[in-house]
């Protein structure tokens, strides 16, 4: 369904299938998440049975969806249609009981750990929940035209303004990153490739998790 979505997006005739087929692919990638939710402990979400691996199943799944959701976000929100984040709006950072306002790039082992094991999972799942349907609501507005659509050199230094990222060089090169990028960059990346291999990962930690 990726490849799809990358194909049809190319060309105008295309491009309202390829909204169409990330929408559906964001759903499923989303029923995964939420399947999470179902089958795992508290103490699961918090456990890295991989620390010492090279990859992203070295973190865990409450850091997972924290760093999948906060990336949408501050991309979405900040980046693209400069309006408050929902983070923010939904006062998300006491609700979760997060010590950061971060992606989250900058932690690392046990850093990732302690992180995870305070935060309210419910709440967690409220920010998934919200962010994912504010994107879909604004893929919907999109049109051909916006794909190559580019961002304007103060848009790096307002989001360093809002402290989101990281200044570690693990976490501070996600700005210009995501301003190098168009559109449909950011499309392929964060709001689709990016919650595959996470998502993906987590099923790994799941599955060693379920079979220690």
């Amino acid at each position: 369904m990726n490849k799809k979505m990358q194909l049809e997006l190319r060309k105008e005739i295309s491009f309202a299938s390829g909204i169409d087929t990330l929408l559906k692919l964001r759903s499923i990638l989303f029923e995964t998440v939420e399947s999470f939710f179902g089958i795992l402990s508290k103490e699961d979400f918090s456990a890295m049975p991989y620390v010492n691996a090279k990859g992203f199943h070295n973190k865990n799944v409450a850091y997972s969806i924290w760093h999948i959701f906060r990336i949408e976000d501050i991309v979405v929100n900040s980046l693209i249609r400069d309006v408050i984040q929902v983070f923010f709006t939904g006062k998300y950072q006491r609700r979760i009981n997060s010590d950061i306002i971060t992606t989250g790039n900058e932690l690392i082992k046990s850093q990732i750990t302690d992180f995870s094991k305070k935060l309210d999972l419910k709440e967690l799942w409220s920010y998934a929940s919200e962010v994912k349907t504010n994107t879909d609501v604004f893929l919907r507005t999109l049109s051909y035209n916006d794909m190559n659509k580019k961002f304007s050199p103060d848009k790096k230094q307002y989001l360093k303004s809002l402290n989101v990222v990281g200044n570690e060089p693990i976490s501070n090169w996600l700005i210009d990153y995501w301003c190098n990028k168009d559109i449909k960059g950011l499309i392929m990346m964060p709001l689709s490739r990016h919650w595959i291999m996470h998502i993906e990962a987590c099923q790994r930690i799941i599955s060693r998790l379920h079979t220690i």
